[in-house]
């Protein structure tokens, strides 16, 4: 079965809803089962659990089928969401801009060129979708290795 994870903000930030409406078409367009995953940081005090997070969604888009919601604690928001990424075995990752800009600025730290499509295709075998919610659309960029 298909599996597509989206990170996104608590509360829901009108970013985080644009995204999650994207990962929410694609997951139905691909038969694929979603996972919305949420990232508590160590060092800030406020945390949500997966009740919150399911609240929130479904008040936003009703219930969402085949939906997880998955809550994980780290330091750094980018690594955390890589790492459930990975144990998901995720075919598409669906971002927002604002989060792919964050994962350049930390790929910057790692190495000379930041280029996160490139960064993800090493790291994972994925498709990666990011979406614009100012533009209203997305783009798609596939992140898959080619021995797949």
């Amino acid at each position: 079965m298909p599996q597509v994870v989206v990170p996104v903000r608590y509360p829901l930030s009108e970013n985080s809803r644009a995204t999650l409406a994207e990962a929410i078409q694609i997951a139905d367009e691909e038969d694929a089962d979603l996972t919305v995953l949420h990232v508590n940081l160590y060092q800030n005090s406020h945390r949500v659990d997966r009740t919150e997070l399911k609240r929130a969604v479904e008040q936003s888009f009703g219930h969402v089928p085949r939906t997880r919601y998955v809550v994980r604690s780290g330091m750094l928001v980018e690594e955390t969401i890589l790492d459930e990424v990975a144990a998901q075995d995720a075919d598409i990752v669906v971002i927002g801009s604002k989060q792919a800009s964050r994962w350049r600025q930390m790929i910057r730290r790692l190495v000379d060129d930041p280029d996160v499509e490139q960064f993800l295709r090493e790291e994972l075998d994925c498709e990666i979708v990011t979406v614009e919610p100012d533009a209203q659309s997305s783009r798609h960029s596939s992140a898959r290795s080619s021995g797949s």
